[in-house]
């Protein structure tokens, strides 16, 4: 596909992965609230379970939620389907686009495992629909009766899929793996499990039957691990901007505490939502900051150690030139790009000294460049641009 037009074909589809995101987080959010914030007092209609006054937009409203479902099924009923559907359509479009087409330069990293495109693409699509399956099996088993156990198990299974990832794929595309792991799962639980049984107990209620309220319940469960989940996947599915969260050896430690802290910060809206006592759950906020403290300590870079003689300027611009220009360049020779990535050329040494930080930031310190480290540049070569910019100050 041509660059351009490529180009436009991954910023529409994110933009439209943006939209449908939004609109599926924003009813997640609100139906939580929501549940949280039902008067069960107050019930105007028979088998109602709650009712909630909301005011918004400048109007006011009433909304009833049934115990189990309306004693008649009302001639319009709104499906809240098509934002996750969506979202997951247009994020494993992204997944395409971006890592599959291009998946030498931001999927495969030769020096954690040297694979060809369609044997990354086939572990990326296998380990997704496998981490479906597992989590499915825990939820269906005897640990899904227990939300304590159950949270911990799939909590374990994210943490080993991280590990996993990267003794596979490259650093960035690892950490955004993650990402799209738990979306999976959370877009199955709609498509797979929620909508199937609400559509049961739709057809029950026209067969003139009373609907099973185990469907309902097993619905709650998975929407409410959707809820907990979704501050997590956030930062995961924008971790390729932020190459720091992947440099670290042991990313799937910055995953775990990514994890706390935003199930934790959900935790403790929802509780706020549902009026519970501040005591029972004002812990959850401390331990989320700690979570999030120890995330950007683990992730602060770490100064390079010097060693050896001084670095020259011809011996830097050598390793750039095998390493860097191809991309960085007035006119780049690498198939992905027809300009110089963010306008960055880097053929002498004073453009290596005008974009020093980024260098420093993105080579020696994340280890994002090169992309894929498709030329296979060593620490040891990490190392002397590191002590060449350190002297230039």
């Amino acid at each position: 596909m041509d660059v351009f037009l490529g180009e436009w074909v991954n910023l529409l589809l994110r933009w439209f992965h943006m939209i449908v995101g939004i609109g599926w987080i924003g009813t997640s959010f609100y139906f939580m609230a929501l549940d949280y914030g039902l008067d069960t007092k107050e019930r105007k209609s028979q088998g109602v379970y709650g009712t909630a006054w909301q005011v918004h937009g400048g109007g006011f409203y009433h909304v009833e939620k049934f115990t189990v479902a309306p004693p008649q099924l009302p001639a319009h009923l709104h499906w809240f389907k098509w934002d996750a559907y969506l979202t997951f359509l247009t994020g494993f479009g992204l997944l395409i686009v971006q890592y599959y087409l291009h998946a030498r330069s931001y999927l495969i990293d030769p020096a954690v495992m040297p694979l060809e495109p369609w044997q990354a693409v086939a572990i990326s699509v296998a380990s997704l629909l496998a981490g479906w399956a597992i989590y499915e099996g825990l939820c269906r088993s005897a640990v899904g009766a227990n939300t304590v156990v159950l949270g911990a198990a799939v909590f374990a299974l994210i943490l080993i899929a991280s590990v996993l990832y990267t003794k596979v794929f490259s650093a960035r595309g690892a950490f955004l793996h993650v990402g799209a792991f738990v979306g999976t799962i959370m877009a199955f639980n709609v498509f797979m499990v929620i909508i199937p049984n609400q559509r049961k107990m739709v057809a029950q209620l026209i067969a003139g039957h009373a609907p099973d309220a185990r469907y309902g319940a097993i619905g709650k469960q998975r929407s409410t691990h959707n809820n907990y989940l979704t501050l997590p996947v956030l930062v995961m599915m924008v971790s390729p901007h932020y190459p720091f969260l992947s440099a670290h050896p042991q990313s799937w430690l910055v995953v775990a505490l990514i994890i706390v802290a935003g199930a934790l910060i959900r935790h403790y809206v929802n509780r706020v939502d549902a009026g519970d006592d501040w005591n029972a759950f004002g812990w959850a906020a401390p331990v989320a900051a700690f979570a999030l403290i120890c995330a950007i300590w683990l992730t602060a870079p770490r100064a390079p150690a010097s060693t050896g003689g001084a670095v020259s300027d011809a011996e830097v611009l050598a390793i750039t030139t095998k390493h860097c220009t191809m991309c960085h360049a007035v006119k780049p020779t690498h198939e992905s790009f027809k300009e110089a990535p963010k306008n960055v050329v880097l053929e002498s040494a004073a453009d290596l000294r005008k974009y020093a930080p980024l260098v420093l930031t993105q080579t020696v310190q994340n280890k994002a460049m090169p992309l894929g480290n498709q030329t296979a540049m060593t620490e040891e070569e990490r190392r002397k641009i590191g002590q060449w910019i350190a002297a230039q100050h």
